[in-house]
């Protein structure tokens, strides 16, 4: 069972180095490093389980985050409707986005970074994407590609940032942390998970 001190966290530099793609099909280390990560995740949503362990919930957590710099993340988070969202993803893509950008009014946290941090991320408000899907019920993979808006479009972006050594404190500005961009509206939603 993962532990919110087998995260890693910013100051290790291997968060900063890009992820290789995953082979398909899945060896059963890969596999086994989709459910620790899901467990973590789940864990997080029930109370008992996160005093017990001193978990940081989460919504999205990825692979280079337990230092295996693999393209893999998973998300279990809901949206602004209350409607879960629930992917193992591997090799992802990012298709298009919109210039319309969005932001968390709260800004973003992450599970690595175990501080808090001032100022706001602009991201993409819709995106397409692309990748293997791993099925926690059956085991399955299947390939999808989908469109995410909102705050689910930003928890996927965050996460992919991750493969490719980059965290949220990087895309806030140091000249005006708080700046908003005239393309960029904030998410009605709160969260002050990653």
């Amino acid at each position: 069972m993962l532990l919110y001190e087998d995260i890693i966290k910013e100051d290790n530099l291997d968060l900063r180095k890009q992820s290789v793609e995953v082979k398909l099909p899945l060896s059963n280390e890969d596999k086994q490093t989709l459910l620790d990560m899901n467990e973590y995740l789940e864990n997080g949503y029930q109370e008992e389980l996160v005093k017990k362990y001193h978990l940081r919930p989460g919504v999205g957590i990825a692979a280079p985050q337990i230092d295996i710099l693999k393209k893999m993340f998973v998300i279990l988070a809901y949206d602004e409707k209350n409607i879960l969202h629930h992917y193992g993803v591997i090799n992802p893509k990012i298709l298009s986005y919109s210039e319309e950008l969005t932001y968390l009014e709260s800004g973003e946290g992450c599970l690595s970074v175990d501080r808090k941090v001032d100022g706001l991320v602009h991201r993409p408000k819709r995106i397409k994407v692309t990748f293997d899907s791993y099925d926690f019920t059956t085991g399955e993979i299947n390939k999808v590609t989908i469109r995410l808006k909102n705050y689910i479009a930003v928890v996927f972006q965050h996460e992919y940032d991750h493969l490719f050594g980059h965290l949220f404190i990087d895309r806030i500005r140091k000249d005006q942390p708080f700046y908003v961009p005239s393309n960029s509206t904030p998410i009605q939603f709160t969260s002050d998970e990653e």
